[in-house]
């Protein structure tokens, strides 16, 4: 892999947009097949131009207006969003509190930075192949909840490349959600509460709601091989007070008296796991209170965390896909749910190495395609770097999403033609 040098991005960028970036693709997902009348043009862009530059309030009448001002200004960054009550780019000319933003796809942003209290291997912007398993457990928590309980359809998770994942969620309906909704959306999803002077941030009581027990499902098939092994958060008497601090007083104990007598974190895990699973038989049985301590210790250490406010607001603007990552020279690129496990930060290209790709590719093929056109050159492109697989990801997200819109016009037209 090309090694990345932040001080090349000037010369790669002008490759990048011109020869790599999707723009027939992406230009079809935010136009959202021009049901909407101008809706492309109502929508914000910014971009994050060289030595920290920072320009709000772009719009562009068409994707390929965008796209030749992607290829003008090669910007370092391209956030999006809120598609707005007039043009964004003529905001200044609007009256004072008439430019509101009307809509913009529900998104949320999980970074690994806000798992630093409970994550032994890496903190801060530091991440590995052990705890990139926190963001493996979020995406399959939170996807599930969209579909199953909230009955959404169409979600795009991407990799920020470098240390998180967003995810926008673009079904018709969901884009026109209030900031209320929103939130009431984040704080269904949200179980970790509270700062870090707070020790216990998650806490349980009966009845314990279905979303919360299909969760513990989703971190248990994880949880033994991240935490017990991976973490080894049982492997010391300091990181097992840690622990064993989330746990009530009267078990906690002797659990502090059998703790040094076992192995390892897996066997002091199950030690701690029995204890409360005896606790819940018997309060099943009428005798006593049921503990979840053992729930509350895996949420706590596994369960994705939201920020808010990226949610919330509509106005509120995201990283695109396929954004370049400054520091890291990575691509944000789509996640494929059905290679979730296998997704590795690490091999995802940078834009060093895909240049590379396109140089090793050479002009194969160029003298007898001489007339081919710009488009088609570039679709050629791609294909011959490891940027491929995820534009097709890219690309049958958007097809999808086209598909369910095709059929809903269709029965739309079949429901008025029975009049």
């Amino acid at each position: 892999m090309a090694r990345f040098e932040p001080a090349a991005l000037p010369e790669l960028l002008p490759v990048f947009y011109r020869r790599l970036f999707p723009h027939g693709a992406y230009g079809r997902w935010l136009g959202y097949g021009g049901v909407v009348k101008n809706y492309f043009q109502l929508r914000e862009f910014s971009f994050t131009l060289r030595d920290d530059v920072y320009v709000r309030f772009q719009s562009f009448g068409s994707p390929q207006e965008l796209e030749r001002e992607l290829q003008r200004t090669n910007p370092y960054k391209i956030d999006i969003g809120a598609v707005y009550s007039h043009r964004p780019n003529q905001h200044n000319t609007v009256h004072l509190g008439a430019f509101q933003p009307q809509e913009k796809e529900l998104v949320f942003d999980i970074d690994m930075t806000d798992y630093d209290d409970v994550r032994m291997c890496c903190s801060s912007a530091e991440i590995c192949s052990k705890c990139w398993t926190l963001m493996t457990i979020a995406v399959r928590i939170i996807d599930r909840a969209l579909v199953e309980d909230l009955g959404v359809r169409h979600r795009l998770w991407v990799y920020s490349g470098r240390r998180g994942v967003h995810c926008w969620v673009c079904d018709d309906a969901v884009r026109k959600w209030s900031p209320a909704l929103r939130a009431a959306t984040v704080e269904y999803l949200t179980l970790v509460k509270g700062g870090a002077e707070t020790v216990k941030k998650v806490n349980l009581s009966e009845p314990v709601h279905p979303f919360i027990r299909r969760s513990i499902s989703v971190v248990e098939k994880y949880f033994e091989a991240y935490a017990l092994v991976g973490q080894d958060i049982l492997g010391s008497p300091e990181s097992w007070d840690k622990v064993l601090a989330l746990v009530p007083e009267e078990h906690r104990e002797p659990l502090q008296g059998e703790f040094p007598k076992k192995r390892d974190s897996v066997q002091r895990w199950e030690l701690l796991k029995g204890r409360m699973e005896r606790v819940r038989r018997a309060a099943g049985a009428g005798k006593g209170t049921p503990c979840y301590a053992d729930w509350e210790i895996m949420l706590q250490y596994c369960f994705p965390r939201l920020d808010i406010n990226v949610s919330k607001g509509v106005g509120h603007l995201l990283k695109s896909p396929f954004s370049v990552h400054p520091k890291t020279g990575r691509i944000s690129v789509p996640l494929d749910l059905q290679r979730l496990d296998q997704f590795d930060p690490f091999a995802v290209p940078t834009i060093s190495t895909l240049c590379h790709e396109l140089d090793a590719a050479g002009n194969d093929g160029e003298q007898e395609d001489g007339g081919e056109t710009e488009p088609k050159r570039r679709a050629r492109d791609y294909k011959k770097t490891s940027l491929a697989p995820y534009v097709r990801v890219f690309e049958q997200f958007v097809e999808e999403m086209e598909h369910t819109r095709r059929g809903e016009l269709l029965r739309r037209s079949d429901l008025q033609g029975d009049f």
